[in-house]
């Protein structure tokens, strides 16, 4: 079984409405086809790589390319684990949780995107709540980042409520376009602090090794 050959296809994280986990064939094309209906408003651009710009057509292939990027180029000490959000079987959206030299730094950068229909719902606080447990709780991270425009007041909102602080800034090129984004931490002790939402997490004893190596 794939499982078997590629560990992390048996991770299951369990959250009260939410499974996260790798999608097969089918529900990653339906994850493209969400994606490609519209991640955002179209005056928005929320993200600093302009994956969702273009066609529909060509958002779909973004995703595609970017999942099967991600488990081609998985090494022990460089990963990003980007799962797929599923609400009643559905794809929803997607999270990622990346790290370089994870065994050593013990830290990890997260981020998200949900399509349009399913967004204010609470459902992208949900999926960040599992992926922290995993990583907190699981992995023994002891920080947790994101970056994040400062007018993205749904991404700023979620992350603060999760208890994530301050800690400078960051300055891209996009184009010919500077960028600055607010950069956030979580450290493992302002998680502990809080009470948080039962998350079960399946299938990581197999896998443990493609995180620490």
């Amino acid at each position: 079984m794939l499982p078997d050959v590629w560990p992390t296809y048996g991770l299951r994280i369990r959250t009260g409405r939410l499974c996260l986990r790798l999608p097969d064939l089918d529900e990653l094309a339906a994850l493209a086809e969400l994606a490609g209906r519209g991640v955002h408003g179209p005056d928005e651009r929320p993200f600093l790589t302009p994956w969702t710009e273009g066609t529909p057509a060509q958002r779909a292939e973004r995703v595609l390319r970017g999942h099967w990027s991600q488990l081609h180029e998985w090494q022990p000490d460089d990963w990003s684990l980007g799962l797929c959000v599923f609400l009643d079987d559905r794809p929803v959206g997607a999270v990622s949780l990346r790290a370089r030299d994870f065994g050593v730094v013990r830290e990890v950068t997260t981020s998200s995107w949900l399509g349009v229909e399913h967004q204010g719902a609470g459902l992208g606080t949900e999926a960040r709540v599992g992926l922290l447990t995993l990583a907190f709780d699981h992995l023994g991270a002891i920080d947790a980042t994101t970056e994040v425009f400062p007018d993205n007041r749904s991404s700023q909102g979620v992350s603060r409520k999760l208890g994530y602080l301050p800690d400078g800034i960051s300055r891209d090129a996009r184009g010919k376009e500077a960028l600055v984004s607010d950069r956030l931490r979580l450290t493992a002790a302002r998680w502990a602090e809080h009470e948080h939402p039962e998350v079960t997490v399946e299938g990581l004893d197999a896998a443990r090794a493609m995180f620490l190596g």
